[in-house]
């Protein structure tokens, strides 16, 4: 049987809302929606672009804290707040995602606060299992 482990980045917005960061299950690794908060200083940036880098810099590092890594992403789903940024964090995305290339969805949408420009969740699958 598979043990199930939570892991949290620390942020005040975990216990608030009552959802882990990470959620590790078996083989599989779900990572939650993720803002483009730098959790050091708790600031959000202005631009979409640094948004997007944090939110990557956030998921890359929980992946790891849970034995995952980026080439382990399965699944990714990217929601903006505007269609204008589309071409803007599409780079981005490629750079990180580009030899990877998890299925993918992004949707235009209103996020939970007007600093949000963007937020990312991704699946990932252990890569090294035994079959």
């Amino acid at each position: 049987m598979s043990k199930r482990r939570l892991l949290s980045t620390g942020s005040p917005f975990e216990k608030t809302a009552g959802y882990s960061r990470a959620v590790v299950d078996g083989e599989w690794c779900f990572v939650s929606g993720t803002t483009g908060y730098d959790y050091a200083s708790m600031t959000m940036p202005e631009s979409v672009e640094e948004q997007t880098r944090n939110c990557l810099s956030t998921i890359e590092r929980s992946l790891n804290d849970a034995g995952f890594s980026l080439p382990d992403v399965v699944r990714a789903r990217y929601h903006v707040t505007d269609r204008a940024y589309v071409p803007k964090v599409f780079p981005i995305l490629g750079q990180a995602f580009g030899d990877i290339r998890p299925a993918a969805t992004m949707t235009i949408c209103e996020l939970n606060e007007p600093e949000m420009k963007i937020e990312i969740e991704v699946t990932a699958l252990k890569r090294d299992r035994v079959n």
